[in-house]
């Protein structure tokens, strides 16, 4: 039997959930990144470094690994639809406070606790969008709900950043505009989604299941890989603001648009390399992926003050990323367990893939540039996908399509 509701050939709610859920998304990508662009201009009056940006990207992400973790296994227990309605309004409500910060203190106070919402919503809604769907357009759903972080996020956020400073009176405002639509999203959210249906079964160990889960050998292999994609792109979208008007010093305007090739780079890729990886296979879309994203990160340090070409490399880094991003935490991690472990096999890998790559790399990359210069981010990012390219070429295996994992009990996982 399948836990999914509503039917899978009931189109109309597949549609209607799936562009919420990727709506959703966009918010949560739009309300993490939008501090980034405006960091700039935040940093001169609040008196922070390049450090203290690693220290507020860093919070955030730890606290969002953590609520990922828990959450996924409260969906895997509740269903999905609470944990997303909640999480939405509560990280909606705090990005505007974002806003009230006075210093380095209130920041990450602020940003921590919009972690935990943020961090919740992520499981939750990938486990949503694959009980909306129909069973051959999953991976479809789950790119295009995917895509929308980065789209919203990475690629109008800064556009969204620097068209509000031109019309608002200060940058405290602009957080509070952007919290608007996630509120309203919460509550057409609260109308249309669905909670699947509860099977009745016999009591179910749960402290044995969520070892099982945490110490499966593919579970922790995307763990690992996951962290080092996060790495390259938490930091590159943290820091590459003060890397273009520092380094480089490109103007405003220049920033926002070459900023713009990793939403525009993302969005394409997290749709593109997973459909490919549905033909050519998992893992060899993985490895092409990482060493395309290799040659860019080298080429990305050669570069000087030329937008098109600044915007042509990210485009290609964040491409590549995110299609390797959507792949694990995608089909590679829900083809490893049961499906009724589907979300805690998920928020583990997206919880301890932003632990450290979301939030402890964020923090050393800071201090890095403080000691070293900003000229060493791209190193970092650089580093860091070597690393993951490693992982993959050594520790993925290639799923096999023909094993059903939900047919298996959880004692018997490979």
């Amino acid at each position: 039997m399948q836990p999914h509701t509503p039917p899978v050939h009931d189109r109309a709610y597949e549609f209607k959930a799936v562009s919420l859920l990727a709506l959703g998304l966009g918010m949560v990508g739009l309300d993490r990144f939008i501090i980034n662009p405006l960091f700039p201009v935040m940093q001169k009056e609040l008196g922070l470094g390049y450090q203290d940006l690693g220290l507020i990207s860093a919070a955030l992400a730890l606290t969002w690994g953590v609520a990922s973790i828990v959450s996924g296994r409260l969906a895997d227990r509740v269903g999905p639809r609470r944990v997303l309605i909640a999480a939405m309004a509560i990280f909606s409500l705090l990005v505007a406070t974002t806003g009230f910060a006075t210093g380095l203190g209130s920041l990450l106070v602020i940003r921590s606790v919009m972690g935990f919402a943020e961090g919740a919503y992520v499981p939750a809604s990938i486990v949503a969008t694959v009980n909306a769907s129909k069973p051959s357009r999953v991976g479809l759903n789950i790119g295009l709900q995917q895509m929308a972080q980065p789209l919203v996020g990475l690629g109008l956020g800064p556009i969204v950043a620097v068209g509000l400073l031109k019309v608002l009176p200060g940058w405290h405002y602009v957080f509070a505009v952007v919290a608007v639509p996630g509120l309203l999203l919460a509550a057409v959210m609260a109308k249309v989604l669905r909670d699947p249906a509860r099977i009745a079964s016999a009591p179910r160990n749960e402290a044995h299941e969520w070892r099982t889960v945490a110490m499966h050998g593919a579970v922790r292999v995307n763990m690992a890989a996951m962290l080092c994609y996060l790495t390259c792109v938490i930091t590159l979208s943290a820091f590459m603001p003060n890397y273009l008007t520092d380094h480089l010093r490109l103007t405003l305007d220049q920033m926002g648009m070459v900023l713009t090739g990793q939403g525009v780079g993302s969005l394409i890729g997290m749709v593109v390399i997973p459909a490919l990886s549905d033909r050519f296979g998992r893992k060899p879309m993985l490895i092409a992926a990482l060493l395309a994203e290799l040659v860019a990160l080298g080429v990305l340090r050669t570069i000087g003050a030329e937008p098109v070409k600044l915007f042509a490399a990210l485009f290609v880094i964040t491409f590549m990323n995110s299609g390797a991003i959507a792949i694990t935490v995608g089909p590679l991690t829900s083809a490893a367990v049961p499906a009724r472990l589907a979300a805690s096999a998920t928020g583990l890998v997206v919880g301890v893939g932003e632990i450290v790559g979301g939030a402890l790399a964020p923090a050393a990359a800071g201090a890095l540039a403080h000691a070293m210069g900003i000229t060493v981010i791209p190193v970092i990012a650089l580093v860091a996908t070597a690393a993951g390219a490693a992982i993959v070429a050594f520790g993925v295996r290639e799923p096999s399509p023909s094993v059903h994992i939900e047919e298996r009990p959880a004692n018997t996982l490979p």
